[in-house]
């Protein structure tokens, strides 16, 4: 009674399973960064090439589809990358990409008609790459959209299926009649599933995923590319820069300019924290649907002068940002429509670059910041208790100098690609054994039979 995989397997010190020779792994993805600094799903980029760096010989291939700013060879950082067009009209080629929804809230109008070019041309692409390649695994990021094709190749090529949950996947398919069951199908056949935080885990139950085969892995970050500043004033060449005197402390927040991120809540706030420290800048990096109603916001609570939306930053231009701000904030929320992150790189980015964190207790966030260690968690949508918080920090450098020591040890221990790569190894020694398994079951059923 053979089984389709081997599965060379090893008992780890914490007895759980693994897997001892190199993998080859596909992801299918709707989204990565264009080019490189590009801020477009950087955790797909650093989930892939940090498992292809981990030890010698596993192999990663990514598939996503087309943009016309696409600009990546085809093996960069340890990765293959394939990229499929799926409209013969370049401009046409918007799928994806954090271009998908609107404010992240709803689903543009523009995309549902490229829904089935979408579909019918990652499954032929799929189906051609998994020809050419012999794979060990079938990683699909985002159970809705890549979830079936996933799901529909897997079946056909007689591959373990794996679904990484990143947030919006799950929103959609809790909202969305027609899609709900789509994902409750891919959860049926997935063999392990992972999501950056146990509120997306809980939900994606709840729909369908296998609760014994599912499992929080966090993001990671390199702690390589992003350090604590050096200097003794490590925020001078971030106020030059920009144009702030040096006597200016720097408040920053990352993010892209949608509900969710809540940095309404944080404009909000400013002015408690203006009136006890009034050399204070606010600098809120990031572009989306919400620049212009956060820009009135600012103009009517009169804190123009102090809170500045800056617009995207490249990637490559980060580490200055977060090494050179006195505080980090996340404001992050449940948006109107119950949509709300799992746990942002942008916040273990600056725990790496030495930073204190003030950030709302939701989601993943607890999963990085530990209230009183190396930062301060607040309630969500509650302004007062966030001005409170960061006055409290900005009073005391020394204690966030103590807390962003505290940040970067969390990185350097756990919070960081490395070991995010080891955790996603393990789960796929678990898909390759549930796969083994129901393989197994069903050639005993089919003999009763």
């Amino acid at each position: 009674m053979p089984l389709p995989y081997p599965a060379p397997l090893v008992l780890a010190p914490d007895r759980r399973l693994v897997y001892n020779t190199p993998m080859k792994i596909c992801m299918v993805t709707s989204s990565y960064p264009k080019y490189p600094g590009d801020v477009t799903a950087p955790f797909i980029e650093g989930i892939a090439s940090s498992v292809a760096a981990l030890g010698k010989g596993n192999e990663v291939h990514v598939l996503a589809p087309y943009h016309p700013k696409v600009r990546r060879k085809r093996f960069e950082n340890g990765v293959h990358l394939h990229f499929f067009r799926y409209m013969p009209i370049r401009s046409l080629n918007i799928w994806g990409y954090a271009e998908s929804m609107e404010a992240d809230v709803r689903v543009k109008r523009a995309i549902y008609p490229l829904t089935p070019f979408v579909f019918a041309s990652s499954f032929a692409a799929l189906l051609r790459l998994t020809a050419r390649h012999q794979f060990d695994i079938l990683h699909a990021h985002w159970v809705i959209p890549n979830g079936p094709v996933g799901t529909l190749v897997a079946n056909i090529r007689k591959l373990p299926l794996v679904i990484s949950l990143h947030g919006s996947d799950v929103f959609v398919a809790e909202h969305n009649p027609i899609l709900k069951p789509v994902a409750r199908r891919c959860f049926a056949r997935a063999d392990a599933v992972s999501a950056s935080s146990d509120d997306l885990v809980q939900r994606a139950i709840r729909i369908g995923a296998p609760r014994k085969r599912s499992e929080v892995i966090p993001y990671g970050v390199d702690p390589d590319r992003f350090t604590p500043a050096t200097a003794t004033d490590p925020g001078a060449a971030l106020r030059q820069q920009l144009g702030l005197a040096a006597d200016e402390q720097i408040i920053l927040a990352v993010g892209r300019l949608v509900y969710k991120k809540g940095f309404e809540y944080l404009i909000r706030a400013m002015p408690a924290v203006l009136a006890e420290h009034p050399r204070t800048r606010l600098l809120i990096v990031g572009g989306g649907d919400l620049r212009e109603k956060l820009g009135a916001l600012i103009a009517q609570l009169g804190v123009s002068q102090s809170v500045q939306l800056s617009g995207a930053v490249e990637r490559d231009q980060l580490p200055l940002y977060f090494s050179g701000c006195d505080l980090f904030v996340l404001p992050s929320v449940r948006d109107q429509a119950g949509n709300i992150d799992g746990l942002p790189n942008v916040l273990l980015e600056a725990m790496a670059s030495g930073k204190p964190a003030v950030a709302s207790n939701v989601a993943g966030v607890p999963l990085a910041v530990h209230d009183g260690e190396n930062g301060a968690l607040v309630p969500e949508k509650d302004p007062s208790a966030l001005a409170a918080a960061i006055s409290h920090l900005l009073a005391d450098p020394g204690l966030m100098r103590e807390m962003g020591q505290a940040s970067r040890r969390r990185v350097e221990a756990d919070l960081n690609w490395r070991s995010v790569a080891a955790r996603f190894m393990a789960l796929y020694a678990d898909a390759l054994t549930n796969y083994n398994l129901r393989h197994l079951l069903s050639q005993l059923v089919d003999r009763r039979l």
